[in-house]
């Protein structure tokens, strides 16, 4: 289904829903940085700018209480969370390559063990997707066969039109819902185009010589020039839409307290730390190389896919200048 919102509806659309109760969560202004979270009106969205953060926190939070222990006398009360409180959610304004790491997520959470949490957030959820018209020189959705139209991950998916507006494209029952529940706000796209799409600077790297080195080269000597800058912070894994890592944890006191998941990440010293005190990755190269083989080998191995989506958040936040779509790419001229 083909429909045509203009501006005006677009904003009118968003401020029904948050009338109707739904929860309407887009990239918006906070304390200077721009993330997904929910809006209160449609105004304080911000449609311009790619959120710091990835819409995966709409499905996997950075921290998320998963039951509750009490301690009185000798009874310990324990209460599970019940996921079915998750309301009703509509993710809005999620570019291209935030949307395609949704189903990259969907086969994690949904594989030998279906994680509740996650899969009754995706069942409440209502994703519209958004073109890119702009990108900057760490964009390369490109390069990992992706394009800033691909509506993957989208249930609506919106083309920024000439004149103002938005071209609509439904890819799913959540989305056709949603254009017919509001249907009085969209009309016809009649001779409506879209803007010029976004051109990211990496064109297209060759993944399958890249899977190709990484299935020869696992004690390859380059692994220490390649992640020699590397100093674990996370940074790249915490911004990363398609990274997945969590911990599970007990928090609180004797009397009381929280099982919660939280994020965690490859990079960190401790995720592969046993409690014998072996570390099978001692040494940081070894942890940066996990995370390239996750990526570009172990996760496609697994599920056929890549573990990226060329967002370039890693990029651009990695506070030594490391360039994942860099290393990639000379992963690939080494196999040639």
């Amino acid at each position: 289904m083909h429909k045509y919102l203009s501006q005006q509806n677009f904003t009118a659309l968003l401020d029904k829903l948050i009338a109707d109760g739904t929860r309407v969560v887009a990239p918006k202004l906070n304390a200077g940085t721009v993330l997904y979270e929910p809006l209160s009106s449609a105004s304080e969205i911000v449609i311009d700018q790619l959120p710091r953060r990835s819409g995966k926190e709409a499905f996997f939070p950075l921290c998320e209480d998963i039951m509750s222990y009490e301690k009185e006398g000798q009874k310990v009360t324990v209460t599970d969370i019940d996921p079915a409180r998750f309301p009703e959610t509509v993710l809005v304004g999620v570019r291209t390559c935030d949307a395609a790491a949704i189903p990259v997520l969907d086969a994690v959470f949904s594989w030998d063990y279906k994680d509740e949490f996650f899969l009754e957030r995706r069942k409440k959820t209502t994703v519209v997707g958004l073109a890119c018209t702009t990108a900057d020189d760490a964009c390369f959705c490109t390069a990992v066969g992706l394009s800033p139209n691909d509506p993957k991950g989208a249930d609506l998916f919106l083309t920024p039109a000439e004149g103002g507006g938005f071209l609509c494209q439904t890819q799913s029952e959540k989305g056709e819902a949603l254009v017919a529940g509001n249907a009085a706000l969209f009309s016809e796209p009649n001779d409506q185009k879209g803007l010029p799409l976004a051109v990211p600077q990496t064109g297209s790297i060759d993944l399958k010589r890249v899977k190709e080195w990484l299935d020869a080269n696992f004690e390859h000597p380059d692994w220490d020039s390649i992640a020699t800058r590397c100093v674990g912070c996370g940074a790249c894994a915490f911004v990363c839409p398609a990274c997945h890592c969590f911990d599970i944890v007990d928090e609180g006191t004797e009397k009381a307290g929280k099982r919660r998941k939280n994020w965690d990440a490859c990079g960190f010293w401790k995720f592969t730390h046993h409690a014998s005190g072996h570390n099978p990755r001692d040494q940081q190269p070894k942890r940066y190389r996990n995370r390239i083989m996750h990526k570009f080998k172990y996760y496609d191995d697994k599920f056929g896919q890549k573990l990226c989506t060329g967002c370039g958040r890693c990029i651009r936040l990695c506070p030594v200048g490391i360039d994942i779509a860099a290393i990639v790419e000379d992963i690939s001229k080494k196999q040639e």
